[in-house]
């Protein structure tokens, strides 16, 4: 039951598996609501009250409110789910991407169309496959 996941040693990747997903249940069910017009009002109108209908973490919360993108998936969340706190602030997707990856969007978007980015440096550290 508790195998170990055999991409955690591969930089960069955070695999959104059984263990992931039961640690962001509650903040990929915040994200989830804001598909909720009025959810998405309430939310903007203040965060933090917002919040408190979700028992997170404090480090999810504080994820939330800093938009730090990386740290919402590496405490569970799910791209997809995510992706709607984006929306909701008017960040596109590949926003989020180049942030995660610590690049600006136009700078993620020309790595994108120019093949992506470069396999040396993200292989799995122990020679896995």
């Amino acid at each position: 039951m508790n195998e170990p996941n055999k991409f955690e040693d591969i930089p960069g990747t955070y695999l959104f598996d059984r263990k992931r997903s039961r640690e962001g249940y509650h903040l990929n069910m915040f994200c989830m609501s804001l598909m909720k017009p009025e959810n998405r009002e309430a939310f903007l109108a203040d965060e933090k009250v917002y919040l408190d209908k979700f028992p997170m973490t404090n480090e999810q919360r504080q994820t939330v409110l800093e938009r730090d993108w990386l740290g919402m998936i590496q405490m569970g969340g799910n791209i997809y789910y995510t992706s709607k706190l984006g929306a909701t602030l008017g960040h596109s997707f590949q926003y989020l991407a180049g942030s995660m990856s610590g690049m600006a969007q136009e700078d993620y978007a020309e790595m994108m169309k120019a093949g992506g980015r470069p396999i040396e440096g993200n292989r799995s550290k122990s020679g896995g496959k």
